[in-house]
């Protein structure tokens, strides 16, 4: 079977445009004018903060840092300059103490948990920081990440919108090289910089060039997983990657609500707007 080529290309101007006008909208619909951005130093944070900057004004954009002992030093001054070249107000809140009160009660605990002990971590400074600063807490996950369920629930994955959320890996650096995120943050090897030496792809087990490919054809294009392996995916590939999506799915939704009434939260009940707000 022949499947077209996986075209990721989109057009920069109007995704800029969609995006600051969701992030600006979602925001004024809540009530508030500003956002509070977890700020790790790699593309995906600076995408969205370079976004709410544009949308709200960089003086209405909080950048957070928030490291680890065990973080690298580089996250931290790739952070800087993308707070410096757009002009965010910025703060750093050090996680070591609240993360090490927890590790140090199990000598033996893995890096996996240790991690997602951090990405927790990071979103409880990030929502007191959103109390503090009266802002929205924008999301930093990109959708080859959220189909993969690659991300820590109520960690990372937590915000009150997420402006790049619809955007794979691939057009991630296409936005961010067009809105002028410093290439030193978009040429580096992703990672979630949870320990040394860790990569996103290293864990994944594929590149992400690879998986955006196949995530598209899958997802957005609707071909079935029989199909891309007839087409040239490797067959062990198309299942690791489907078994990820299928296995992931709680991530991507609130927590199923037990439906005894007529107007049940998440199923019947879903808009306020509904009510003409």
């Amino acid at each position: 079977m022949t499947i077209p080529e996986a075209d990721l290309s989109i057009n920069p101007d109007l995704a800029r445009k969609i995006l600051t006008g969701f992030i600006k909208s979602e925001i004024s619909r809540a009530g508030f004018s500003k956002a509070v951005v977890g700020l790790s130093g790699g593309i995906d944070s600076a995408l969205s903060c370079v976004l709410a900057a544009e949308a709200l004004g960089p003086e209405n954009v909080l950048a957070v840092r928030m490291p680890y002992t065990s973080s690298s030093p580089e996250s931290l001054e790739h952070a800087q300059m993308v707070i410096e070249q757009f002009k965010v107000r910025s703060e750093t809140i050090e996680i070591t103490d609240m993360v090490d009160a927890l590790i140090s009660r199990d000598p033996e605990m893995s890096n996996m948990r240790k991690g997602n002990i951090m990405a927790r971590a990071r979103m409880i400074v990030l929502y007191d920081q959103s109390e503090v600063f009266k802002g929205l807490v924008v999301g930093t996950g990109n959708k080859t990440e959220l189909l993969l369920g690659y991300s820590t629930l109520w960690g990372d994955s937590a915000s009150a919108l997420n402006p790049i959320g619809d955007l794979y890996k691939a057009q991630v650096r296409q936005l961010s090289r067009a809105l002028g995120v410093p290439s030193t943050i978009v040429d580096k090897p992703p990672s979630a910089d949870l320990w040394a030496g860790q990569t996103d792809e290293n864990e994944l087990g594929f590149t992400y060039e690879e998986v955006d490919k196949l995530l598209y054809l899958l997802v957005d294009q609707r071909y079935s997983p029989e199909e891309c392996i007839e087409a040239g995916f490797e067959q062990a590939f198309v299942e690791k990657v489907v078994t990820r999506i299928r296995r992931n799915q709680f991530k991507r939704m609130l927590p199923p609500i037990a439906k005894i009434s007529n107007r049940t939260i998440g199923y019947d009940f879903l808009y306020l707007r509904d009510w003409g707000t």
